[in-house]
């Protein structure tokens, strides 16, 4: 399946200098992308799984000599290739912190190594390096979930994407039967979510959720809690799971600020504050800040002690609420649908610049605030087509932004400075108005 990612492999292609290491969540497809991208673009290309590969770890254990290492490599490996013509993918790369550590003298030795690197945990061990993180030496790249513009591609619905890009630019409405084409992929998106395995199943199986093997959500959110097990101390994967498990629950709260008390009614802040700080750098994880003013820079005025959290994946969200997709195919779940599409705003936002924040003021609440060409937009996300809110038309006359955003099942418009945004044009939202 085509990620917009490998349009920055290839810009990364034509500067290799710098190792790339992709960063993000397991399952996203890292290890997919990046195999994909060294045999359609190199001659030759490597293989290691570091994970796996224990003899291959112990290499860096005694030497960071990038010569040294591909020679051992080599004779381990028992091939023979030119560095010129060769591409060297390190997998699981968080289980070997020298490896990491080494990406440095690779980025300055003279000769030309190319190596990208990818691990489920990379975040963490970023994080919670032991050593000095080769700083400047390494090219970061994140990969999160498949968008909504993602999965139309993966259905080969290019056209629709087009259409869809051209009417949020003109602010037109499109007609009525493509309009709702798209709100029903939108709602099957809403099912599936962006992981690669469970949409590649729903195109296998014809494009059919009753034949959809969801079960594929659960194994995802068993191999979280695997990783949990495997990376902490058993009190701190305890932490993890809580917080993790408690996250529907908050959502699902009229006030959805995060409060610890939800995971555990004796929780505190020092107590799950580093297991928290586990979870968003694993990337299972999003946080939305309060923000104290609505001007930039936004980060300034992060209130550090109130704040939202999301899933990454909307299609583990419901998966984890154990919502029937029925529900949300038709109509049949309301409250919940309001949740799913609220994580499914954040997860798109955050992809496109990695922040999230909400703004609250007198008794109203705006349920993101971003910064589009140097302008502060508010966004106010309905899931449904009911849209009369004060929130948004208060803001809108107390700090006159350049406009506002509502996102609902409504087609497109511009009415009174508020740009309506169907909820499956949520992709568009970072270009021009």
């Amino acid at each position: 399946m085509n990620r917009k990612i490998m349009k920055e492999l290839e810009l990364w292609k034509e500067d290799y200098k710098k190792p790339l290491m992709l960063v993000g969540a397991r399952q996203t497809g890292k290890t997919y992308i990046l195999e994909e991208f060294c045999k359609n673009y190199f001659e030759h290309y490597v293989y290691i799984n570091l994970e796996k590969e224990s003899n291959i770890s112990d290499i860096f254990n005694q030497t960071i000599d990038p010569d040294e290492i591909i020679e051992s490599i080599k004779v381990l490996k028992n091939i023979n290739f030119d560095v010129e013509n060769t591409i060297l993918f390190l997998d699981e790369i968080q289980v070997c912190e020298r490896a990491i550590t080494s990406l440095k003298y690779f980025c300055e030795s003279d000769k030309p190594y190319k190596i990208v690197c990818a691990g489920s945990l990379l975040g963490v061990k970023i994080k919670r390096f032991a050593s000095s993180f080769p700083v400047g030496k390494v090219q970061l790249k994140y990969l999160f979930p498949m968008d909504y513009e993602e999965f139309l591609m993966a259905l080969d619905e290019n056209m629709l994407i087009e259409e869809i890009k051209k009417h949020y630019q003109n602010n037109m409405p499109m007609l009525d039967a493509i309009h709702e084409k798209a709100l029903l992929l939108y709602k099957t998106y809403l099912i599936l979510g962006g992981m690669p395995a469970v949409i590649s199943d729903y195109i296998q199986k014809n494009k059919s959720l009753a034949d959809t093997s969801l079960e594929l959500q659960d194994d995802i959110i068993t191999s979280y809690l695997a990783d949990m097990n495997k990376y902490t101390e058993n009190t701190e994967s305890i932490k993890n799971s809580k917080i993790y498990h408690a996250i529907p629950k908050e959502l699902a709260r009229e006030n959805n600020t995060f409060k610890y008390s939800l995971v555990d009614k004796d929780a505190r802040k020092v107590r799950y504050e580093s297991s928290l700080d586990w979870l968003l750098a694993s990337g299972m994880v999003l946080k939305c800040g309060l923000v104290s003013k609505s001007e930039s820079p936004l980060i300034a005025f992060d209130n550090l002690d109130k704040f939202k959290l999301y899933l990454s994946d909307v299609g583990i969200l419901r998966s984890l609420a154990n919502i029937d997709y029925r529900e949300i195919l038709y109509d049949m779940n309301e409250m919940y649908k309001g949740v799913l599409t609220e994580n499914y705003v954040a997860c798109e936002f955050y992809a496109k610049t990695r922040e999230l924040y909400y703004y609250q003021f007198k008794q109203y609440e705006i349920d993101f605030l971003i910064k589009i060409d140097g302008n502060i937009i508010p966004v106010e996300v309905k899931s449904g087509r009911r849209v009369n809110s004060k929130s948004l038309k208060e803001y809108m006359d107390k700090y006159k932004p350049a406009y506002g955003i509502r996102i609902s099942t409504k087609n497109f418009g511009l009415e009174n400075n508020i740009k309506s945004v169907p909820l499956y044009a949520v992709f568009c939202i970072y270009g021009k108005i």
